[in-house]
């Protein structure tokens, strides 16, 4: 009979409980960053009016502007300098050392289509699926998850991502107006432990069941091309080049559970010890966006705005078992959410037939209202969001008939400074907090990506 200390490679291999730095974060790929190229270069202003395959997840209605099918590859390297440093007090067990407290990049490998689906139907109606994949370190990470309670602190959105996946599609309902629905898919695992251990840990006549469902969460798209719509061939209309689009995107996160029953020979009898841990991570809260697009025929400039409803997260976090005590808490160390509005601007210019730029700007109110929370120590501020790309699409290139398209993109993060207190039960000054931050930061994100149309 083989005897192994069981219990807790399973909790860590979970990535449940920790003692490292928080990598993992509430935040995910297309929310914090952007997912192609062109949606970080723009600050995601313009994504609501992107025909390119992460149009799954920013507007699925967008698929059906572009009739022709594409398949997208691409890299992104987001690299952190999360910083909080002391103001007043100190850790009362020497938890960090030195004012950065998170570094660790995310690394995602980016993998999209989108094709049309008429000829598959017995009608002429255009039809477009679009499948929109991200994996992290460069695509050796599906399920980037780390879930802990922190003395040091720690921040609430950046960090590693766990899958990326969205599949949806856009269709034309009437002239100039585009409807589409796709789904944002997460998992969710659970992993069940029953054992007989020693007072040492060893643990024997072990039954382990790992399993994990997919969590299916709706976004809906709609876009209206007002020239298209009410000028019909007219040039001269005003309101040719005139798009507003409206997007739904419904609130997803990571889930994991793990159950754990032991029994100890003459300590502990049937039914045993049960430790019971589900917490969450990766959550994205329901986001309303709403915007307006100009363009001529070389320029196109655009404004959206976004409605973030991190409120509720208050709740999903109280049946959080590694984070509850601070949403459940009273005082200044209460867990608090916001909802908040994030104003996005942005444009693109065509230096010629071959080359385009993109820049934007943002600004990104913190979703974290409360300024200490027990044990969780949760750090976020203020960012102002700054992007900057180059595309160059070439008709022709040897060997292949249809077009191809390169992308690059540059998008800085500041964060603003932001003072937190710490709270700790433990520690002698609770319920004071025992030690006073400065959080700020940068975030820098480069991006490139290929795109085969056909």
């Amino acid at each position: 009979m083989t005897r192994r200390k069981l219990l807790p490679a399973i909790l860590v291999g979970a990535g449940v409980v920790s003692a490292t730095p928080a990598l993992a974060s509430m935040g995910n790929i297309g929310t914090t960053y952007g997912v192609l190229p062109s949606d970080v270069a723009s600050a995601q202003a313009l994504s609501l009016f992107n025909s390119q395959v992460s149009a799954t997840y920013y507007n699925p209605a967008y698929l059906a502007k572009d009739p022709r099918g594409e398949l997208t590859t691409g890299l992104m390297h987001a690299d952190h300098e999360l910083r909080a440093s002391q103001v007043s007090g100190g850790p009362f067990s020497g938890t960090r050392d030195g004012d950065v407290l998170q570094d660790a990049p995310s690394q995602q490998v980016l993998l999209g289509m989108k094709t049309d689906l008429t000829n598959l139907t017995q009608y002429e109606h255009p039809l477009y699926l679009g499948f929109m994949l991200g994996v992290e370190k460069y695509g050796d990470e599906m399920l980037a998850f780390n879930s802990q309670t922190s003395q040091g602190g720690q921040y609430l959105e950046y960090g590693r991502q766990p899958l990326f996946l969205n599949l949806g599609g856009g269709t034309q309902i009437w002239r100039g107006l585009d409807m589409g629905l796709s789904a944002r898919i997460t998992l969710h695992s659970k992993a069940e432990l029953v054992a007989t251990s020693t007072l040492g840990g060893e643990t024997s006549y072990e039954t382990l069941n790992v399993s994990a469902k997919p969590s299916i969460r709706p976004i809906f798209g709609m876009n209206m091309d007002f020239g298209e719509s009410f000028c019909g061939d007219e040039q001269s209309c005003w309101m040719n080049g005139l798009e507003a689009a409206f997007s739904y995107r419904g609130y997803s996160n990571t889930n994991t559970t793990v159950d754990s029953t032991i029994t100890i020979p003459g300590t502990v009898l049937d039914p045993g010890i049960n430790l019971a841990i589900t917490t969450i991570d990766s959550y994205q809260p329901n986001i309303y966006a709403a915007g307006l697009a100009y363009g001529r025929d070389r320029w196109r400039v655009g404004v959206t705005f976004e409605m973030q409803e991190w409120s509720n997260l208050e709740e999903e976090l109280e049946s959080d078992t590694i984070k509850d005590q601070a949403v459940n808490a009273s005082g200044p160390d209460q867990l608090k959410f916001k909802d908040i509005v994030v104003p996005r601007i942005g444009g693109e210019f065509h230096i010629n037939d071959t080359y385009k730029v993109t820049g934007g700007l943002a600004f990104s109110e913190s979703p974290l209202d409360s300024d200490g929370s027990l044990e969780v120590n949760y750090l976020d501020t203020d960012k102002m969001i700054v992007g900057l790309g180059l595309t160059a699409q070439y008709k022709s290139v040897p060997v292949l008939a249809y077009p191809v398209r390169f992308d690059l993109a540059y998008q800085y993060q500041q964060l603003e400074a932001r003072e937190f207190d710490l709270y700790d039960e433990r520690a002698p000054s609770y319920p004071d907090p025992y030690e006073t931050v400065e959080a700020e930061g940068d975030v820098h994100v480069f991006t490139g990506s290929i795109t085969l149309k056909f």
